[in-house]
């Protein structure tokens, strides 16, 4: 059980987990570069020992893989899954309160612990002190990518009614002042918006303390959705094996295990331009006004080390932070929306676009023709439900004569497809949320859903080669199979939404009722990259379409407001106002090569 991060480093390195990168390595996009080659090599930890502009070292990859993050948490890890578990579902507490005492010990235990001010072992420094990592080219500045920005509820303060959130933090760059401003991004459906809607009904600035370090479990504490009732300063404590130690300074919280603390205030009404910023999509959110954090005090242990991450499109460490997640909770989705087996954010196609779910369907046994119902009812829960509310499509079933996995993508999306009545299955929500990262909708936070509920018997046999009516179809050329049932093919370069919109009507109609073992086809900019495999087609797809705008069909209709068609045709072109997809630096990308050769200290990734 680490007291700081200093430890886990060590304990770590002692263990094979973790190299030290003895060479000057600048910030400015080398860090991150170096970073995402190791973790693409499945590499160790990373300390950077010597960073250009700093005196202060810094980690990444940390949580890289789910094994060494289970190494890290070896200790507590059984004992969180319990807590949680029991959180989850108290009535098991009921029925069985001997077998699980130890569990409430074990919260309780993990409560915060105040401690004195005068013993929290910081000295005061400047923003600029700490190392200035620029991860992408484009990126607006410098960000810190591991935060855990610290919130108290003004009309019930203290810190059992925090919350405890990571939301990336701009250090420099636009029209931030330097060392007296940061940009604060947060997304919709976050506490912390909470926290300040209640500040500004106050017309009261909202304190804010952002710790940076501390022992690993506190990092991953700032991202865990936990059950109602267990606080993230506890799941901090529990997971870590201590009490978190806290004090106040200048009427501001301080944790006494973090390696940095920034305290300061956002303001009503006050923003900034924050970004660009390289992100989990595989692009980069665009400039944007966010809450501007005017900073108090910076404050630094003696031999701080700062951790960080590099996120882009997926695969990446945020990743792995979604599979310890997920295994920590376990069934939670379960208890919280009664019905549903299983729910599937795919990575691929950036989490947040795209679900899969097994739901039940139990509604009408008797009827002979089975169809979605239950299924429905809980796709609204689904789509009513968190950081899952931000999903644009859905895909759900239920289990009839064999299991199912969610995980199992191309079989699952099989199963639907074979199963898929394109008349009735089809179900929108338009002018609606979607995630704040998301270019692909009418404006930021703005977007469509669509539900694709697919159950009963099997409807038809997929094809399994590219149907011969695809090699001659206009401007639509170079058709390519994905899958069973799934075509893809180029089109010319996307221009606006009624010229697409007549395009894609003219290709139906070449089409016209030849195609019934292709549900599914694919209006893309680049075919061969889109059929090049799952991850690519995934990711493109559902990461450059909006349902309501980019959802065509040949023979469509409309019958009594709900719409439908023989083939589900998706346009999933780069348009105008989609973000730029993320690059690398050539230049630094050779530059690193020094790293990696064989007097460098990366000699071993990847051999």
């Amino acid at each position: 059980m680490y007291r700081n991060l200093e430890e886990c480093v060590k304990d770590l390195e002692e263990n094979g987990h973790l190299i030290r990168i003895t060479e000057e390595v600048d910030p400015h996009l080398e860090m991150a570069s170096i970073h995402l080659k190791v973790y693409e090599a499945g590499g160790p930890a990373l300390l950077f020992e010597n960073i250009k502009g700093s005196n202060y070292q810094a980690v990444s990859n940390l949580f890289g893989t789910v094994e060494r993050s289970r190494y890290i948490f070896r200790k507590t890890w059984d004992r969180v899954q319990n807590v949680v578990a029991l959180r989850n579902d108290p009535i098991k507490a009921m029925k069985h309160p001997f077998q699980n005492i130890s569990n409430g010990f074990a919260a309780m235990n993990a409560l915060p612990s105040k401690k004195k001010a005068n013993t929290a072992p910081f000295k005061e420094i400047q923003l600029t002190d700490l190392p200035s990592i620029q991860h992408w080219p484009k990126d607006g500045g410098a960000f810190i990518t591991l935060p855990q920005v610290y919130t108290e509820d003004p009309e019930k303060p203290g810190i059992m009614n925090s919350n405890l959130g990571m939301y990336r933090i701009q250090l420099d760059g636009n029209e931030y002042e330097v060392n007296k401003e940061v940009g604060l991004h947060y997304q919709i459906h976050r506490g912390i918006g909470i926290h300040q809607s209640k500040a500004t009904k106050q017309n009261k600035p909202l304190k804010v303390s952002i710790f940076i370090g501390g022992p690993p479990a506190h990092t991953l504490s700032a991202v865990m959705p936990l059950p109602e009732g267990l606080s993230e300063m506890t799941f901090a404590g529990l997971l870590a094996g201590r009490r978190f130690q806290y004090s106040y300074m200048d009427g501001y919280c301080i944790s006494h295990d973090a390696d940095f603390v920034i305290t300061g205030e956002i303001y009503p009404d006050d923003t900034k331009p924050e970004g660009p910023f390289g992100d989990h999509l595989g692009y980069y959110s665009l400039t944007h006004e966010f809450p501007v954090m005017h900073i108090h005090k910076v404050y630094a242990k003696d031999n701080a080390i700062l951790p960080f991450t590099v996120v882009g499109r997926p695969p990446q460490e945020d990743t792995s932070f979604g599979e310890i997640i997920h295994k920590i909770t376990g069934d939670a989705v379960k208890q919280e929306i009664p019905g549903v087996k299983e729910v599937h954010a795919v990575d691929a196609a950036g989490v947040h676009p795209l679900l899969f779910a097994i739901g039940s369907e139990r509604y009408t046994p008797f009827e002979e023709v089975k169809k979605p119902a239950e299924l429905l009812t809980i796709s609204n829960r689904i789509l009513g439900t968190g950081q899952l509310s931000l999903a644009k499509f859905l895909f759900i079933t239920a289990e009839q004569d064999k299991p199912l996995n969610t995980h199992h993508e191309i079989d699952f999306l099989k199963h639907i497809l074979e199963r898929l009545d394109l008349h009735r299955d089809l179900h929108f929500q338009t002018k609606t949320t979607i995630d704040t990262l998301d270019y692909s909708g009418e404006g930021l936070n703005s977007g469509s859903k669509v539900v694709i509920a697919a159950y009963g018997d099997k409807k038809r046999e997929l094809c399994t080669e590219v149907p011969a009516i695809f090699e001659n179809t206009g401007n639509f050329t170079n058709p390519h199979l994905i899958m069973p049932g799934v075509v893809a093919v180029e089109a010319p370069v996307f221009r606006d939404y009624d010229t697409a919109a007549e395009e894609c009507e003219a290709f139906a109609q070449v089409i016209n009722g030849e195609v019934a073992n292709c549900p599914l086809i694919i209006v893309c900019d680049d075919s061969d990259f889109l059929s090049g495999s799952t991850r690519n087609f995934l990711w493109a797809t559902f990461t450059r379409s909006n349902p309501s705008h980019d959802i065509h069909g040949v023979n469509s209709f409309y019958k009594n407001k709900h719409w439908g068609c023989d083939n589900m045709i998706v346009d999933a072109r780069i348009k105008p106002h989609h973000a730029p997809p993320l690059l690398p630096d050539p230049e630094v990308e050779e530059n690193i090569e020094r790293f990696f050769d064989e007097s460098g200290s990366l000699a071993d990734i990847g051999k």
